[in-house]
């Protein structure tokens, strides 16, 4: 049971029967007794300052303690998952199987908070707000019981979105208001919006316990190629600062009777922002979650650009928090940017990245985490999703967790063990003595401590199921995302002005050809052949026909090109390196104007990563069939494309062939249906380049934005970054004045 206490003149207390701590009372005030000591201590004292509590609190601490606040879990999903790549137990049982409440705490979790003392806790999917707010009232009652009685700081990665196939983005799709990607908002070149969408985000995120948010991802997507282009806010460091700036304001600050302090309190959420000092120059676009994308290089030598927008916005908030309070290194290795050690190691590993530019010169003094399992060992093949201790191979998990503390990291990402922690401290005491490593800890104590003051949650980490049920997912907020959606699209094309079409009017829309896909966990998705679009969302707008002779104009829902992430197995398997190129185009490409020689490459694989020669295919070469059988069968009428986009596509394959083009990154049926029968008028601009073909991608260099030649459409239009058109032409307003580049 959760009972509630209300101070005259300072916050209310809330706490829980079964936790057996009980209410200090001095000078008329309550507080609570966290670690039953029967004595008001200054952690446990609300009237002081965030700084007085924590350093208290972490002088107080055990090691053991200390360590576990370090750790931040591997992902949870409420229920817990019951096979795969997170599987859970209840008493022994699958969730199934063990007939307990879905907000009930597995085997697992309670191993974790209690044994290993884990105060952070990552959540993905989540059955309701109901059961989310259940679990984490599950959760904070256990931790305020044992200890010091510190909660637990919850967090997830975004959720807004409607896609959750991808690790960094599997608690979206749910019960909650939704919004565009992160390209998405930056599409709509407007930081008051996207300040909009963090303030109404976190009070969902509140609503269900959650109180760190693993975003904004602020790297500048400078290769067109990167896996992850579709978390940024594009190419541009301008629009990347200004709208990191504004997501972070927007989730970190706390007005009217909700502030404690200086801009935080009960309506704040933490922000973790990512990914220092920018992961978006992967050689050839290919990624660091795996071995054969473990390198960011500077060809165009261009490092300093992908720090403007964490010192220039997330460093220099306009907000009363002032900055993130957490920053997240990425996997990558930044290839001979180690001004100091020469080190090439992952960028949590490397002390000249976090010590000297991000602590020292930049004086950053929040928390610093490492992305997930970059402590855990490398998978046998470059190509499976494991462990990431990127240049640290050779070092033991407890060397490679010692070296990430002498580096100045604060939390180790995806462990939930404390072991290996403690291993690292007797390390760090046998090299420098027992008062330098407690000092170092309590260092990380006090960073890690504050975030979790600072929100409120030692004096009440309790929700009201009802109310948690009442905030996510209100008709308000999903009206707030809905119109932001509507302002993400981008018309490219639309020749003759023939959008809008006008309501009432007869659609063909043909049949998607979706190919087997194997999602980021390694489960098999069937192909299948369906309507990428809901029909009833369709026929609210205009008519539908199956036969292209009775339609008055088609419309064909596609994907942009898919190619994977850049390496083959079976390349491998036939003698050859195993690089390949990755494709911005659906037909088959033969990269004929890649490097002779890769810039990085190590001996442990292949030290030449060149796929110059090499040749790919595209998963969903059929959407560009789709698009050019629906011409044919159209005999003349309109054709009209609607294309999802993760990263740049190249259009000539189509282009000309079509009447119009609409790309979105991710928005319901209906936003797309206003914009075609002109309910709305499309506002949005591209956030990056569209290249004109695969020659231009390969001669780019990976860290430099704007430095490809565009593609030029039949009109004479160039689709460039910040280009887009709406009813009366190409969109020339004041945030084009602002954005665009003189080029």
């Amino acid at each position: 049971m959760i009972k509630y206490i209300t101070n005259k003149k300072g916050p209310k207390l809330g706490y829980s029967t079964q936790s057996g701590i009980k209410i200090l009372e001095e000078d008329g005030l309550f507080f609570k007794d966290l670690n039953k000591s029967g004595n008001l201590e200054p952690y446990k004292d609300w009237r002081l300052s965030v700084e007085e509590r924590a350093k208290d609190l972490a002088s107080k601490m055990t090691i053991e303690q200390i360590a576990g606040l370090m750790l931040y879990s591997r992902h949870q999903s409420i229920p817990a998952a019951t096979r795969g790549f997170f599987a859970s137990t209840y008493n022994g049982k699958s969730f199934d199987e063990s007939g307990v409440k879905p907000w009930e705490l597995s085997d697992q979790q309670k191993e974790f908070l209690t044994n290993d003392h884990l105060r952070h806790v990552l959540i993905t999917t989540v059955e309701s707000p109901e059961v989310a707010a259940r679990w984490n009232n599950e959760v904070q009652a256990i931790v305020e019981g044992v200890g010091m009685g510190i909660p637990a700081n919850n967090s997830s990665d975004p959720r807004h979105g409607s896609d959750s196939s991808k690790e960094f983005n599997e608690g979206a799709g749910g019960k909650i208001s939704m919004w565009p990607e992160s390209l998405g908002l930056a599409a709509t070149f407007n930081p008051t919006l996207v300040q909009k969408f963090g303030e109404i985000a976190a009070k969902e995120y509140r609503a269900l316990g959650i109180t760190t948010a693993l975003s904004p991802q602020v790297d500048i997507a400078t290769d067109p190629r990167w896996y992850r282009f579709n978390g940024t806010f594009g190419e541009d460091s301008k629009l990347s600062t200004d709208l990191g700036r504004a997501y972070i304001d927007g989730f970190q600050t706390s007005e009217g009777d909700s502030e404690i302090s200086e801009g935080w309190g009960y309506d704040s959420v933490n922000t973790m922002v990512k990914h220092w000092p920018g992961g978006g120059s992967g050689e050839a676009g290919r990624d660091a979650h795996w071995g054969f994308g473990k390198y960011a290089v500077y060809p165009g030598n261009n490092f300093d650009e992908h720090l403007t927008p964490f010192i220039d916005g997330a460093f220099k908030l306009k907000g009363k928090t002032k900055a993130a309070s957490a920053v997240m290194p990425y996997y990558t290795i930044s290839f001979k940017q180690d001004e100091v050690n020469g080190e090439n190691v992952g960028n949590s590993y490397n002390s000249y990245l976090i010590q000297d530019l991000l602590r020292n010169k930049y004086e950053y003094d929040g928390v610093v985490c490492t992305d997930w399992l970059i402590t855990a060992d490398e998978p046998e093949n470059v190509d499976l999703f494991a462990g990431k201790p990127w240049g640290v191979e050779h070092l033991s998990v407890a060397e490679r967790h010692y070296k990430l503390i002498m580096a100045g990291v604060d939390q180790f990402g995806g462990n939930n063990e404390v072991g290996p922690v403690l291993e690292a401290y007797e390390m760090g005491v046998q090299e420098h003595g027992e008062a330098f490593m407690r000092q170092r800890f309590e260092q990380s104590a006090v960073k890690l401590l504050k975030n979790i003051f600072r929100t409120g949650l030692f004096e009440n980490p309790y929700l009201e199921a009802e109310e948690s049920t009442k905030i996510v997912g209100n008709p308000e907020f999903m009206e707030e995302g809905y119109k932001v959606q509507l302002q993400s699209i981008v018309m490219l094309k639309n020749k003759g002005q023939v959008l809008p079409l006008q309501k009432g009017k007869t659609v063909y829309i043909p049949k998607r050809y979706y190919p087997e896909q194997v999602d980021w966990f390694g489960n098999k998705i069937p192909a299948k052949t369906d309507y990428p679009i809901n029909l009833d969302v369709v026929n609210k707008y205009v008519n539908i026909t199956d036969d292209p002779e009775k339609a008055d104009f088609a419309l064909v829902c596609i994907y942009g090109p898919d190619s994977g992430g850049g390496y083959s197995r079976e390349d491998r398997e036939n003698g050859g390196s195993g690089y390949v190129p990755i494709s911005l185009q659906y037909r088959p490409y033969t990269a004929l104007d890649a490097r002779e020689n890769s810039i990085a490459g190590d001996q442990r694989e292949v030290s030449n990563r060149s796929y110059k020669g090499n040749s790919v295919e595209t998963r969903n070469e059929a959407d560009l069939d789709l698009v050019l059988k629906t011409k044919e069968a159209m005999k003349g009428k309109p054709v009209i494309v609607s294309m999802l986009l993760s990263n740049p596509a190249i259009v000539s394959e189509f282009e000309s062939e079509i009447d119009g083009l609409l790309v979105n990154f991710g928005v319901q049926d209906q936003a797309l249906l206003e914009i075609i029968t002109g309910e709305v008028e499309p506002l949005g601009l591209l956030p990056m380049q569209m290249p004109a073909h695969m020659k231009t991608v390969e001669k780019q260099c990976e860290d430099v934005p704007h430095d490809m030649e565009c593609y030029k459409d039949l009109e004479g239009n160039v689709y460039d970054f910040a280009f887009g058109l709406n009813w009366k032409g190409v969109i020339s307003d004041e945030r084009t004045r602002f954005y665009k580049k003189n080029n």
